[in-house]
């Protein structure tokens, strides 16, 4: 019985190995974008193949990133009416496309010091608890829009580094933004330091 186990393995290795060597070979007209798609944290070679494969090299059918990931599925639904809010489950889409992206998403969520992973962590706090989940499709489509960027204007992927969010929590404009609210309700505000 192990011997037939051991046999089915290097059957599947084998056949493995050959796909590989067929999908190299059909990938070579495409491997500087592939190779471009692989500077995104988590996309490897196998999800930058799948990304070249459903949604090709040519983004001049695509208006923008928008109209991309709304083929794709990646974009989060919208169904209100009469003012409440209902369902927002993403449309169908392109399933190894969505898969690929989902998966690529996990891997980035857990690098260290990169825009993705601290996207990741900001979408996690903001949808609360069992917000995995949606914090990982959010991310995918991210990583669509960055795809489509990356076609469109032919360039390479530049991280915004681990600490964009934090950055963007400036306290002075915190301030400004709370002291023209209540100055919009009619109040008058004068701000002295509690120290």
């Amino acid at each position: 019985m192990l011997e037939m186990h051991l046999a089915h393995v290097d059957h599947l290795t084998a056949s493995i190995e050959r796909l590989g060597g067929e999908i190299d070979e059909v990938m070579t007209p495409f491997g500087d974008q592939s190779l471009r798609f692989q500077t995104i944290p988590g996309v490897g070679k196998r999800t930058a193949e799948v990304i070249v494969a459903e949604i090709g090299v040519d983004m001049s059918r695509f208006p923008a990133a928008g109209h991309l990931a709304s083929w794709a599925g990646m974009c989060p639904g919208n169904h209100e009416s009469a003012g409440k809010r209902r369902s927002g489950r993403a449309r169908k889409g392109d399933h190894a496309l969505r898969a690929a992206l989902c998966e690529a998403a996990w891997a980035a969520a857990r690098t260290k010091d990169t825009y993705l992973a601290a996207q990741f962590r900001h979408l996690r706090r903001r949808f609360g608890k069992g917000g995995d989940n949606k914090a990982v499709f959010a991310l995918g489509h991210t990583m669509l829009v960055i795809a489509w960027h990356l076609l469109s204007n032919d360039c390479d992927y530049h991280d915004l580094g681990g600490d964009y969010f934090a950055q963007r929590n400036d306290a002075d404009a915190r301030k400004r933004y709370l002291i023209r609210q209540l100055e919009a309700m009619g109040q008058r505000v004068t701000v002295e330091s509690a120290a």
